[in-house]
């Protein structure tokens, strides 16, 4: 059923949690302007981050088919979609140009445990694979 494999998938957890344990929020200062605490672009700002570069680099080597499982097992693990509308849910995400799918995995927060939570629904587990190789 999956294009791509859920060690691949594994992979793209770790990273795409480091990554977000980089961009999470630090506690706003209760004594700040809140004008002063709003998003000033995320991806933009992560552009030249190693993680980042690396996440971006390990999906943009993925083919077509590879991506729309992605998008797929986030919109699962997320709760959009369920594991028996896989098919619909893959007809959707076949509307992203394929171009833009690894800026939209990029940008939706908390991607890790959406794919973690996805692959979960679909009966992998990265616990299956060795964490020291990921």
């Amino acid at each position: 059923m999956l294009a791509i494999s859920p060690e691949t998938v594994c992979y793209l957890i770790v990273k795409a949690r480091e990554f977000d344990a980089k961009v999470a929020p630090a506690e706003p200062d209760p004594g700040s302007n809140p004008a002063d605490d709003r998003d000033v672009g995320i991806l933009e700002d992560h552009a030249d981050d190693p993680t980042f570069q690396e996440l971006t680099s390990a999906l943009e080597s993925l083919n077509s088919d590879q991506l729309l499982d992605l998008v797929v097992l986030t919109w699962i693990g997320r709760g959009t979609y369920a594991k028996d509308q896989w098919d619909e849910a893959r007809d959707q995400a076949g509307e992203i140009p394929t171009e833009d799918a690894p800026r939209y995995l990029l940008g939706t927060p908390q991607l890790g445990d959406y794919l973690e939570e996805g692959l979960a629904e679909l009966g992998y587990s990265c616990q299956d694979y060795e964490i020291g190789r990921l």
